[in-house]
């Protein structure tokens, strides 16, 4: 069982970068699609992106395309979200997550404790 633990979150201004990271323990961490997502304060969950097992495919919310980049390094368990640019409505809390689907309840899947992401204006 992967469990995932998001870092890299704070605060930065409109216009800057930030990079978060997802740490998965246990096994077998590269043989999981991951997925990126985040909740803004006073909504709901929303996914932004997903990168294959391999990092060699990945797919991006219209909101977030060309300005987010998904990787990850599998000999370190890590997942990484590259953000450049950022807006204020980038604002929230960020999550890792496998196994993500979507039922008639919402998101459902595994993710971590998530790391908060401020953008100033």
């Amino acid at each position: 069982q992967v469990q995932l633990v998001e870092s890299g979150g704070g605060l930065v201004q409109s216009g800057g970068s930030l990079r978060l990271s997802c740490v998965g323990s246990g096994c077998p961490f590269s043989q999981n699609h991951l997925s990126w997502l985040r909740q803004p304060p006073g909504k709901a969950l929303e996914w932004i992106a997903d990168i294959s097992y391999n990092g060699r495919g990945a797919n991006y919310a219209a909101s977030v395309k060309g300005r987010f980049t998904a990787s990850r390094d599998n000999d370190k368990n890590t997942a990484y979200l590259q953000m450049d640019n950022l807006k204020p409505e980038d604002s929230g809390v960020y999550y890792c997550a496998k196994d993500l689907r979507l039922t008639s309840t919402g998101f459902a899947g595994s993710w971590g404790p998530g790391t908060e992401v401020t953008v100033s204006s």
